[in-house]
C-alpha cells in the first residue's frame, strides 16, 4: 500500500474522530499498529501536522461566518473602549482563557506524555475511564436549559482546565471538553457548539507551531502524502462536525459512550493477548 494511500486512510480517520468524543489520537495510535503500519512517515511531524491542519480547515469552513462577526465585535470594542459590553466581545476573551492552559500544557509537556502513555493498553484504560466519566455528564444533561448565550467565564477556564487533560492519549480534546461543560449545565448542543469554537485556537496553534519547524527542512518525498491527509482530514471533518451538531439537537451521548467502552475493551484485550 502507498504512503499516500496510508495517509488518506489515516486523514479520514482524523476526521471522523477529531470531533467527536472518541479520541482522535487513539484511533491513529491503534490502526496503523492493528494493520502493522510501520511507515516512517504516519508517525512523523510532517503528518501530525497535515491531520491537525485538515481538521483546522474544516473548523474555518464551518465557523467562518461566527468568527468573522466576533473578530469584528472584539476590533469594534478596541476601538471604542469597551471590551466587555456585548456576548461576542466577552466571547473572545472566554475563548482566550479557555486556550491557555491547553496551549501552556501542550507546550510544556505534549511530547513526554504521549511518550509515556502511547501504547494502546494506556490509550484503552483511559478510552474506558472518561467514557464512563461522559456518561455521567450526559446523565446529568436531561436537566441542563443552560444555552449558548448562558456561557459565562467561569464555564470557559473550568471547560479550558479539561482541555488540558485531552494531552492524555484516549481522552479526547472534544469529549473532555463536552464533559466539562455538561458538568457545567450547558445543554448537549451548547457544548458541543463551544467545544469545537475552542478548537479552532488550540488546533491552529499546535499545527503552526509544528509547521514552523517543517519550514526549512519539508522532506519533498512527503509532499504529496501531506496534501493528501489534509483533504481526507478537511473533508470528513467539516462533515462529521454538521451531523454531530444535528444529532445532539435530539440525542444524547449514549452511543458514544458505548463505542467508547466497547473499543477501550477491544484495545486492552488485543494489547495483552498480543
Amino acid at each position: 500500500m502507498t504512503q499516500s494511500i496510508q495517509a488518506f486512510i489515516l486523514g479520514i480517520v482524523q476526521g471522523l474522530t477529531a470531533f467527536l468524543p472518541v479520541s482522535s489520537w487513539s484511533h491513529l495510535i491503534v490502526f496503523p499498529w492493528l494493520l502493522h503500519w510501520n511507515d516512517t512517515f504516519l508517525n512523523s511531524l510532517t503528518f501530525q501536522v497535515a491531520l491537525q491542519l485538515g481538521s483546522v480547515l474544516a473548523l474555518v469552513s464551518f465557523y467562518w461566518k461566527e468568527w468573522l462577526t466576533l473578530v469584528r465585535e472584539f476590533a469594534a470594542g478596541i476601538r471604542q473602549g469597551r471590551l466587555y459590553d456585548t456576548f461576542q466581545r466577552r466571547l473572545v476573551w472566554y475563548v482566550i482563557a479557555a486556550t491557555i492552559p491547553g496551549a501552556v500544557f501542550g507546550y510544556l509537556f505534549e511530547k513526554q506524555v504521549k511518550e509515556v502513555l502511547r501504547n494502546p493498553l494506556n490509550v484503552g484504560i483511559a478510552m474506558i475511564v472518561f467514557g464512563g466519566i461522559l456518561y455521567l455528564a450526559d446523565r446529568r444533561a436531561r436537566s441542563n436549559t443552560r444555552d449558548y448565550s448562558h456561557v459565562s467565564f467561569k464555564d470557559s477556564v473550568i471547560i479550558g482546565c479539561a482541555q488540558a487533560v485531552a494531552l492524555v492519549p484516549g481522552v479526547s480534546r472534544s469529549g473532555i471538553t463536552m464533559t466539562a461543560a455538561l458538568f457545567l449545565g450547558l445543554d448537549r448542543e451548547t457544548s458541543a457548539h463551544f467545544s469545537f469554537l475552542l478548537a479552532m485556537p488550540i488546533l491552529l496553534g499546535a499545527s503552526l507551531l509544528k509547521l514552523h519547524k517543517l519550514v526549512h527542512h519539508f522532506p519533498a518525498a512527503e509532499v504529496r502524502p501531506f496534501v493528501v491527509g489534509i483533504i481526507g482530514s478537511a473533508l470528513v471533518s467539516y462533515i462529521v462536525i454538521g451531523v454531530l451538531l444535528k444529532y445532539l439537537k435530539r440525542h444524547s451521548f449514549v452511543p458514544f459512550v458505548g463505542y467508547r467502552l466497547l473499543f477501550g475493551a477491544f484495545l486492552v484485550i488485543m494489547y495483552v493477548t498480543r
